[in-house]
């Protein structure tokens, strides 16, 4: 029996030393507690007087409240959002184009590879600037001599709308248009 109690009383001051610590603890920080319940009750309660005079103030005028018609999504009438640049800036982009026209005519010293690489190069810039500029290209979808024609035919839209592309002609000579 005195064994029995003898554990009892272990048990009961094992548990006492580990829980006072915590009472102590909930009663020094209780008022913090106590104090940011208090202050959220308040906010509840003035939030749902101003709904109840709002609710008021709409059955006796029949006019909606501001807070509503902000909430309520406008589709037509928002206008767009300033969106962040999807790619580089356009003055790196052109001047990419003129560095790109430039490595194309040096294709007689170059691999086939490397040939290649500049062409996807130069059509990506071009889809980019047109893109930008709002000019329907279709360079993705076209192979062979039509990809040539379709280059052409986008580097004079480019230059129509402002852009110029340098261009070396046979003779080496560059032509800036």
């Amino acid at each position: 029996m005195a064994g029995v109690l003898h554990g009892l009383l272990t048990l009961a001051a094992l548990v006492a030393l580990l829980c006072v610590p915590c009472l102590l603890a909930i009663a020094i920080f209780a008022d913090v507690a106590i104090d940011r319940t208090e202050r959220s009750m308040k906010q509840a309660a003035t939030r749902w007087r101003t709904r109840r005079e709002a609710a008021r103030l709409e059955r006796s005028t029949g006019i909606e409240p501001a807070h509503r018609r902000l909430r309520r999504p406008q589709i037509h009438h928002q206008p767009p959002a300033e969106e962040a640049p999807a790619g580089p800036p356009f003055e790196q982009v052109a001047a990419d184009l003129r560095r790109l026209a430039r490595q194309r005519a040096e294709v007689a010293h170059r691999s086939p590879v490397w040939f290649a690489a500049v062409h996807r190069a130069y059509d990506e810039r071009l889809r980019i600037a047109c893109r930008e500029l709002e000019i329907p290209e279709h360079l993705d979808a076209l192979e062979g001599i039509d990809l040539e024609i379709e280059r052409l035919r986008v580097e004079g839209l480019l230059e129509a709308a402002g852009l110029s592309l340098a261009v070396i002609d046979t003779d080496g000579r560059q032509d800036t248009r």
